[in-house]
């Protein structure tokens, strides 16, 4: 389709918008029945299905970040497949509430199907998060069950 966004152009998008914390406009990048997964995360879902349950994941989010994401050192592999890319990257990250900043590792792995993310593998340095932000007894009793 003449016209249509990449999936090079889609993932700088979805970028942009976590980097200026406009996250209640992500999931208009997302098709209806998307699927995301996200590998690391250590206590929420790993599983994320259609545009509606990440409309409502980035609406958490958005209520309540307490860090504000800088992408640094973007790196956009093609593949042999055209919906296909993986991207790196680096979020130069700042917590509010701490003043604290630092570094935290990113990889995608992006299928994007007539300018809509269909499907993504997130990596991403969760336990950097946690540790920034003082969280860490809180993640190992959610982790122990209590």
């Amino acid at each position: 389709m003449p016209g249509t966004p990449t999936p090079r152009e889609v993932f700088t998008k979805l970028l942009e918008g976590i980097a200026a914390g406009r996250y209640t406009e992500l999931a208009g990048l997302y098709a209806e029945d998307a699927v995301a997964e996200i590998v690391f995360e250590p206590i929420g879902p790993r599983r994320i299905e259609g545009r509606a349950a990440l409309a409502e994941r980035f609406a958490q989010v958005a209520a309540h970040s307490p860090v504000d994401l800088t992408p640094a050192n973007v790196v956009v592999r093609e593949t042999d497949d055209p919906e296909l890319i993986v991207a790196e990257w680096d979020y130069q990250v700042h917590h509010r509430p701490t003043g604290r900043t630092f570094e935290a590792a990113n990889i995608q792995v992006l299928r994007v199907r007539d300018g809509l993310i269909v499907h993504t593998r997130d990596f991403h340095d969760h336990l950097a998060l946690i540790a920034a932000g003082g969280a860490l007894p809180q993640l190992v009793a959610a982790l122990e069950g209590r």
